[in-house]
């Protein structure tokens, strides 16, 4: 396992994180005071904040296993997050037991449970980097000691780039991790959206601002735009919960018409 080793790894606890309120949402035990205070002042905004956590994580269960099924047997995680079972390296194992999964996550967190994510069958292999998401460069360097980028990979950011603005980069770090990818890799997005109540975007907004933190939800038109040069699966971009619930883990969330999270898988020609 690359970055730190356990024994020396520091963890914030004076203000939230976003590893860690989602795993508050997901009812998980692995956050702080902190977390749990500004996860709850969210759920004033949007009540559904514990079902879209769980939302989310039914998408990133059902496009690993398409894409498993669909022979891709590498995968690069980024943003990981706490460890919840079944993790991605186990839902893609399960159909393809020589996948060879790489995760990287930059909260000290969860390199403290990162053991949960190196448990791979026999076959394939899984491995874990320390890094932000901001050097792509290092994630791509680490990553290829285990990936083969001659292969197709399917990058996943899952609940990511909304935790990084315009000015920071994230559409160029985008293209950075894209452009490296072989034909015939695949990109998973999932993504908050202002587009159904631009006002509780606004607050919430303004709410990570004052603790130091991002969040820019973005609309439809600029996810499309992330896509760019690259081939749509369908439906294309859709509601999370609406991405092919045929392959199961439906979650239903009160006020369906208006769910603010968004998700769409794509092909590199």
């Amino acid at each position: 396992m690359t970055g730190q080793e356990p024994h020396s790894i520091e963890i914030d606890t004076s203000k939230p994180h976003p590893a860690r309120m989602y795993d508050w949402f997901l009812g998980g035990k692995d956050n702080y005071p902190v977390d749990e205070q500004m996860a709850r002042q969210l759920l004033a905004l949007d009540a559904r904040g514990r079902d879209m956590a769980r939302v989310n994580r039914a998408f990133m269960h059902r496009a690993t296993r398409w894409l498993a099924e669909s022979g891709v047997r590498q995968f690069l995680d980024i943003g990981t997050g706490i460890p919840t079972e079944p993790n991605l390296h186990q839902i893609a194992q399960q159909a393809a037991p020589d996948a060879r999964v790489v995760y990287c996550d930059n909260d000290p967190i969860v390199l403290a449970h990162a053991a949960a994510l190196l448990r791979s069958t026999p076959e394939g292999a899984t491995e874990y980097i320390q890094a932000d998401a901001r050097k792509p460069e290092t994630i791509l360097a680490e990553a290829g000691q285990i990936l083969d980028f001659d292969q197709p990979i399917a990058l996943s950011l899952l609940a990511l780039l909304h935790f990084i603005d315009d000015e920071d980069g994230a559409g160029e770090l985008l293209d950075k991790l894209v452009e490296q990818l072989p034909s015939g890799s695949y990109l998973v997005l999932s993504h908050t959206t202002g587009d159904f109540n631009p006002e509780g975007a606004a607050q919430a907004r303004a709410m990570y601002k004052a603790r130091g933190m991002t969040l820019r939800p973005r609309s439809r038109a600029e996810l499309t735009a992330f896509f760019d040069g690259l081939e749509l699966v369908e439906p294309g971009v859709s509601l999370s919960a609406d991405w092919h619930p045929e392959l199961g883990e439906v979650i239903d969330v009160p006020g369906d018409e208006q769910k603010p999270g968004k998700a769409r898988v794509a092909r590199k020609p």
